[in-house]
C-alpha cells in the first residue's frame, strides 16, 4: 500500500472528487481527515468507506475560507493521527453570471474558498511540515479553466489561474524543506457540482464532442494521480499541473 500510516487532510471530502481521493487514501492504507462545511452524516460515510478500506478516518466540521477553522482543522488531524503528510487543498465553489452582472459577495465567496483557503491551508501545512523537520506532499484540486478560459465563471477562472501560481511558487520556496507542491487540474468529472449538466442532453452531448476520449471523467480517474503525487514516487515532482481531463484542454472550443 502506497500510502500506509501516511496522515491526509483532504478539504471539502464528503463528496465529489474529494471524496473519491478519501476513499481511495483509505484503500493505499492511509489516515484520513475528512473535512466537511455542512453534512456530517455525508462525512462519517466516508469515514467508514475509509475503514472498511484498510484505512483510519475522523470527520472534522470547518469552513476552509477561515484561518480559525484551517487551525482547527490541523489540530483536530494531529491529536487523532500525531502528525500530517499530505495535504489536499480539494474545496472549491463557483458561481454563474456574465461577467458584467458578477456581485462582490459572489466573487468573495469564490476567491476566499478557491484562493484564500488554498494558500492558508498550505501555509498551515507548511508551517507544521518545517516545524517536525518532515517531508510532505502539497496537492491542489485545480480545474482546466487554470487555463482554459470559461465565460460565465470568471471569478473562478481567476481563482484557478491564481492556484496555478501558488503552487508554482510554493514549489520554488518550499524545496528546500523536502516539500512538493503540485496541482491536479480535472477537466469535466461526473461529480454533483456538474448536475445541471447531466441533465441536459444536449449540452452534455456537445460536451462529450470536444473530448477525445469521449467520455466524462470519474472521481477515481483523479484520486489516482492524487494517490500517485502523494506517493513516495513522486518525490521528485514538483511545480507542475497534471491536466486529468480525457484531452478537453487541447480540444475544446466554448459553445
Amino acid at each position: 500500500m502506497r500510502l500506509n500510516k501516511k496522515t491526509a487532510i483532504i478539504t471539502g471530502s464528503s463528496q465529489g472528487i474529494g471524496r473519491g481521493i478519501a476513499e481511495r487514501y483509505g484503500s493505499e492504507g492511509a489516515n484520513v481527515v475528512v473535512n466537511y462545511i455542512g453534512n456530517m452524516d455525508m462525512a462519517n460515510e466516508v469515514c467508514d468507506i475509509v475503514a472498511k478500506n484498510g484505512g483510519r478516518a475522523v470527520a472534522v466540521q470547518g469552513d476552509i475560507s477561515k484561518v480559525a477553522d484551517i487551525d482547527n482543522l490541523f489540530a483536530a488531524a494531529i491529536e487523532a493521527f500525531g502528525s500530517v503528510d499530505i495535504l489536499v487543498n480539494n474545496a472549491g465553489v463557483e458561481r454563474h453570471a456574465p461577467f458584467w452582472e458578477v456581485t462582490e459577495k459572489d466573487y468573495e465567496f469564490v476567491m476566499n474558498v478557491n484562493v484564500k483557503g488554498t494558500f492558508f491551508a498550505a501555509q498551515a501545512m507548511a508551517k507544521h511540515l518545517i516545524e517536525t523537520k518532515r517531508r510532505g506532499k502539497i496537492i491542489n484540486i485545480s480545474s482546466v479553466h487554470e487555463d482554459l478560459p470559461f465565460p460565465n465563471f470568471t471569478a473562478y477562472c481567476v481563482s484557478k489561474g491564481g492556484v496555478r501560481m501558488l503552487a508554482r511558487n510554493l514549489a520554488v520556496e518550499l524545496g528546500q524543506f523536502g516539500i512538493n507542491v503540485n496541482n491536479i487540474a480535472p477537466g469535466a468529472i461526473e461529480t454533483p457540482i456538474n448536475r445541471n449538466l447531466l441533465n441536459n442532453p444536449m449540452k452534455l452531448d456537445y460536451l462529450l464532442g470536444q473530448i477525445p476520449l469521449k467520455r466524462l471523467g470519474q472521481t477515481d480517474d483523479v484520486a489516482g494521480v492524487a494517490v500517485f503525487l502523494a506517493s513516495d514516487e513522486a518525490d521528485y515532482v514538483t511545480g507542475s499541473t497534471f491536466f486529468v481531463d480525457g484531452g478537453l484542454t487541447w480540444y475544446y472550443e466554448e459553445q
